[in-house]
């Protein structure tokens, strides 16, 4: 967390995952970085896969190119966080 980028990206990361994928706020703040996203979340399709990355992309300024995308970085609420801050940092 910076001056230029004040909100954690943990927290980024809960916000798209409740504003794109309809899930209650209460439920997202629970999770902890071993909670299963990728088919642990019915909500989270492949159509929702596409959604989420690109609202993560539009808020943080990121780009993730389609080769980057697989089912290691969705497997949980901490490996997607791991891959966002990594492409922050990039």
């Amino acid at each position: 967390m910076s001056a230029a980028d004040p909100i954690p990206t943990d927290e980024v990361v809960r916000t798209v995952l409740v504003d794109i994928l309809a899930l209650d706020h209460d439920r997202v703040a629970a999770f902890t970085p071993a909670t299963a996203l990728f088919g642990s979340l019915p909500e989270l399709d492949s159509m929702a896969v596409a959604a989420l990355l690109t609202e993560l992309e539009d808020r943080l300024h990121i780009i993730i190119d389609d080769d980057e995308v697989d089912g290691e970085m969705l497997e949980s609420f901490g490996a997607l966080v791991d891959f966002v801050s990594a492409k922050k940092r990039a």
